[in-house]
């Protein structure tokens, strides 16, 4: 594997999700001739089957929620009428509206010569790609990314091929032409996308049961985070079942199934008409070519602090490597890997991952970022709590939505931040005050003596911010001005 002595492009990037199109675009934009290969629909997972098309499901779902509650506000309105394939409409043509955002045409105007087609690896520096419209392209580059993303986990459990199953990928598709959501609906997973999707599809009109083989939902958040969730969930009329676990699966009466769960008091056995798989989501590594390269170790493919693998010209980023898939976290790592690739042998950056922000979109929201406190134990990192619940949140209690609270972790005795988790309405949106405090080394003093517009939403990180500086007040001082305003009272 002799390297060229001459190259076709400085870039190739494989893939056109979030990774692979944000590398692309810095290449062109700093001159690089960059070629970006993609041999589906461009946009990869998030937009065509992962947050744009859950997101406007989700829409659709609290627009229906919203109807049943109307009358608390003291507006009657009747039960809903779920018009399903209208709801799956809506999906459309949310994805077609931000199509043109990732397209060929827009990426090409750019100044990136977009292929579409299968790339494989045949040497380190050399891309053949099987063209979509037949016939075979091949290139070399001084860099290549590999942007390949996730796919589905699908265990290889007894019977799963005999029942009716979708994934978050394959959902879209299968549901496009269903007049009306199934009636009994299992979630296997309780993570992020399980949670979402069972709290979406019951408000839509299934009866969902939500199966997580962990102690509890969401189990990389805290306990109470957790409790929050599944208090909402099983408000709304899901079925929450946590330390149970799917051994089996069998075919059902008309198009349904059955599956086995068991946990410490024994087996039960759930009907179906469909079943989806929300068990996580493994690299994309079969097909590119890493395997006969030597790139993959027990099937994953590894890289360094600055996005290389063992060949310090071949980079990757996005969900293919982690180790947080999250479409921000894809678009960060992308200009670290274009950076790298185009000028590694000159200057190079690692990647920071010291602020991840992360949001479920349940109702109530969860978002935090920086460490928890299951984590900082874990860690062994002291800390202390200061809570704000939303109950006494004026904005929350008009809106309906006084549930949830603002947690922060500090240093003992410091106002310095290390992390901050919401559950509540528009959590999603109020934790980018605490990233970018803990981004620029802004304490809860400058939160506090920051003005936030009142009422909102936002004013209950000003809250909290009050509640550690009145468990912080210098408390000799207080005395001392206490004897001060005695002596001037006479």
């Amino acid at each position: 594997m002799s390297k060229p002595k001459k190259f076709d492009r400085n870039l190739i990037v494989i893939g056109a999700g979030s990774a692979g199109l944000v590398s692309a675009y810095i290449a062109a934009a700093v001159k690089a001739s960059v070629t970006l290969v993609e041999s589906g629909p461009m946009g990869g997972d998030c937009l065509n089957t992962g947050c744009v098309p859950s997101k406007a499901l989700i829409k659709c779902a609290r627009v229906a929620r919203q109807a049943r509650e109307a009358e608390r506000f003291g507006v009657r309105l009747p039960e809903p009428e779920i018009d399903f394939p209208a709801v799956m409409r809506h999906v459309r043509v949310s994805i077609e509206a931000i199509e043109p955002h990732d397209s060929v045409e827009r990426y090409t105007g750019l100044g990136v010569d977009v292929v579409q087609g299968r790339a494989q690896l045949v040497d380190p520096w050399t891309v053949r790609i099987q063209l979509n419209g037949g016939g075979e392209q091949v290139l070399t580059a001084r860099a290549i990314i590999l942007a390949t993303g996730a796919e589905p986990v699908v265990p290889p459990l007894p019977g799963i091929d005999e029942v009716r199953y979708v994934t978050s990928e394959t959902l879209w598709e299968r549901f496009a032409g269903l007049e009306r959501v199934p009636e009994k609906f299992v979630v296997l997973g309780g993570g992020a996308i399980g949670c979402e999707l069972a709290q979406a599809f019951g408000r839509l009109g299934s009866n969902v049961t939500l199966v997580e083989m962990a102690p509890r939902l969401l189990p990389a958040e805290d306990a109470e985070v957790s409790d929050a969730v599944e208090e909402a969930l099983a408000a709304e009329g899901i079925t929450v079942l946590t330390g149970c676990k799917a051994t089996a699966f069998a075919p059902g009466e008309r198009d349904g199934g059955r599956v086995t769960v068991s946990d410490s008091s024994g087996e039960t056995e759930l009907e179906f008409d469909q079943l989806l798989l929300a068990l996580g989501r493994r690299p994309r590594v079969t097909g590119f070519g890493l395997e006969e390269l030597g790139l993959l170790d027990d099937g994953r493919l590894h890289t360094d602090d600055f996005l290389r693998t063992e060949f310090s010209h071949i980079l990757a980023a996005g969900d293919l490597v982690g180790p947080y898939q999250f479409t921000h976290m894809a678009s960060h790592q992308a200009w670290y890997a274009a950076v790298n690739g185009l000028f590694g042998d000159l200057k190079k950056f690692s990647v920071d991952y010291s602020l991840v922000p992360r949001a479920v979109f349940v109702d109530p929201e969860v978002a935090g970022v920086g460490l928890t406190e299951h984590r900082a134990s874990a860690e062994g990192i002291p800390y202390t709590v200061t809570r704000y619940d939303l109950e006494d949140l004026d904005r929350a209690i008009v809106e309906g939505a006084a549930r949830g609270f603002v947690k922060v972790l500090t240093v003992p005795g410091k106002d310095r931040i290390l992390g901050a988790t919401i559950v509540g309405e528009n959590a999603g949106e109020l934790i980018a005050e605490f990233v970018v405090a803990m981004k620029h080394g802004l304490g809860l003093n400058k939160l506090l003596g920051t003005i936030h517009i009142y009422p909102t939403m936002m004013e209950a990180n000003r809250s909290v911010a009050g509640g550690w500086k009145r468990a912080h007040a210098p408390q000799g001082v207080l005395r001392w001005l206490e004897r001060f305003h005695r002596w001037r009272r006479g």
